[in-house]
């Protein structure tokens, strides 16, 4: 190897560190409001009444936290257009699902209790919220144990609804996505793409590309990644490095 390609992989292994080592690897908002909670991040749809993304990061510390669920939901002062209200979800049939899960917010009270904003709540149908992305939030869950830190981004794919609820017109989303970034050596990513509906498939039915994901939401997931990374994970949906063993 001559000296200019130690050099050029010098700068990607670099790149990768810096890039992995960044607290916040933040989406795009196509609505330009982006809310800061100390343990996530989202980016408010305010004519959805919910994120189009929630942005986080997940380390065992926090899956191994003992912090007990405090179910307060509430809506959240910090989105400044005022976020949905319990009345929006009240007897309209669908679970006020959390995108940002309670199970992996259990480090400390503070994150647990952000975990309830309404701002991080989608109309989730129940054997959906209890199903297949329970199973899948318990996944992502053990990837974190595995790799130590995960970055997590996860939302209702808000350009195909099944229609609104509550007098603010919460939108019902017909699909979620959720990404995973593991930062680990070369790094890799894993996306999936379910709808919003009772499941008994197995999850590797649903992983897509990033790509096809940005395609169908107009967002670009992780573009503080150097190019070279960012474009060889996000057109992959190769599921073999990603253990999916009960």
């Amino acid at each position: 190897m001559n000296i200019k390609s130690i050099l050029i992989n010098l700068v990607l292994i670099l790149c990768i560190s810096i890039a992995s080592s960044a607290q916040e690897l933040l989406p795009t908002s196509t609505t330009g409001q982006i809310v800061k909670h100390t343990y996530y991040t989202l980016s408010y749809c305010e004519k959805d009444e919910q994120p189009e993304w929630v942005y986080y990061e997940l380390t065992s510390e926090m899956v191994k936290g003992r912090q007990p669920r405090t179910d307060d939901y509430r809506p959240d002062e910090k989105v400044s257009s005022v976020s949905a209200q319990l009345e929006d979800y009240r007897h309209s049939c669908y679970d006020r699902g959390h995108l940002c899960p309670a199970g992996d917010m259990k480090l400390n009270l503070t994150s647990m209790s952000e975990s309830f904003y309404l701002s991080n709540m989608s109309p989730q149908v129940k054997e959906f919220n209890d199903g297949i992305w329970n199973t899948l939030e318990e996944r992502v869950r053990k990837w974190a144990m595995i790799s130590g830190k995960i970055y997590v981004v996860t939302g209702g794919v808000l350009t195909s609804n099944k229609g609104k609820i509550g007098p603010d017109g919460v939108s019902i989303p017909k699909y979620f996505y959720k990404i995973i970034y593991d930062p680990r050596g070369q790094g890799k990513m894993i996306a999936f793409l379910i709808p919003n509906e009772e499941s008994e498939n197995p999850l590797q039915n649903y992983v897509v590309t990033v790509d096809s994901l940005e395609s169908l939401t107009g967002i670009d997931f992780f573009p503080e990644l150097p190019d070279s990374i960012e474009n060889r994970l996000e057109n992959s949906k190769d599921v073999s490095s990603w253990s999916f063993h009960k």
